[in-house]
């Protein structure tokens, strides 16, 4: 059976998540990639080296939802499986493209049991729920943070398909933070700082030990709310959903909303002053004590440590 991924790209670059969305379906048959940018050169060599991607196809063009929805309804016919991540590119176009196509989308996969079970999380990621799809084609879309990324070392063949991506809408403009540190939808490392820091200034707490461990920021949304970080540093429901190996969580109680964006996290420390707090509660390791008397120790521990 084979499989067509949409890569994720930004700023000319293949996203972190795209490999992660070939490794979770390299089992499911031979697998190619379809690149949409202006200039999608430098995005498809990256994309080409992903182990178990077969060929990478290339079109020129916006890699908006209407026009990205056309160009994959006249690609389906060669496919078993349509696969995007669960991003914001994703959950744009892959409903678009499966209520065009008549199909039943199955949206967030967590885990793939075969060529037609899945696993996708359901009430705020309290539960999982077993899938199974009998359809001829199957539209999919990828939580990348729970599939380990495809190795590198692959040489595939590049080919430029003989159509140009057209879109009613126009990008206008796009904001992104510009930052040094690991993609946080991706990372295996992240340090998540809540709204009990009391101010942007003091967020700043955050970014410093993530830099030292060469970790992603993560915030809740009463702490993106307030302004003290940017919104694409929100973890949650209503942001992005994270699995690293570690998550280290500051000021932060655990509303719902923000649990169900961690759910993959291997190991969890949380640094609270509230030991009732559920994400304290949850956590694998708990230091109970006010944070800006910890983070500065911790910070101090860490230069003793880290040259």
């Amino acid at each position: 059976m084979s499989v067509l991924v949409l890569a994720d790209h930004d700023l000319g670059a293949l996203s972190p998540a795209t490999a992660r969305v070939v490794g979770a379906v390299s089992e499911l048959g031979p697998v190619d990639v379809l690149v949409v940018a202006d200039d999608p050169t430098a995005i498809a060599q990256s994309a080409s080296a992903l182990s178990g991607v077969a060929k990478v196809l290339t079109a020129k063009g916006s890699s908006l939802a209407d026009g990205l929805e056309t160009l994959l309804s006249t690609l389906t016919v060669r496919y078993h499986y349509v696969v995007a991540s669960a991003g914001s590119v994703g959950k744009d176009v892959m409903p678009r493209l499966a209520a065009k196509l008549d199909l039943m989308p199955v949206t967030d996969v967590v885990a793939i049991h075969g060529p037609n079970s899945f696993d996708r999380p359901i009430y705020a990621g309290n539960a999982v729920q077993t899938v199974t799809d009998n359809q001829a084609r199957h539209i999919l879309t990828i939580r990348a943070s729970a599939f380990r990324p495809a190795a590198s070392g692959n040489a595939a063949p590049i080919e430029a398909i003989d159509s140009s991506v057209v879109s009613a809408a126009s990008l206008i403009a796009s904001h992104s933070t510009e930052s040094d540190t690991p993609d946080l939808a991706t990372a295996q490392i992240v340090v998540g700082g809540g709204v009990a820091l009391g101010s942007a200034e003091n967020f700043q707490l955050i970014e410093t030990l993530a830099k030292k461990l060469g970790a992603a920021i993560g915030a809740t949304r009463a702490a993106v709310d307030a302004g003290y970080a940017p919104n694409d540093w929100q973890v949650g429901q209503t942001g992005k959903i994270i699995a690293p190996d570690l998550y280290i969580a500051i000021g932060i109680s655990g509303a719902l909303q923000h649990l169900a964006g961690i759910q993959g996290a291997k190991k969890i420390v949380a640094i609270n002053t509230d030991p009732e707090a559920p994400l304290v509660k949850l956590a694998d390791v708990a230091l109970i004590g006010d944070l800006f008397e910890i983070i500065p120790q911790l910070l101090t521990e860490l230069d003793s440590k880290i040259p």
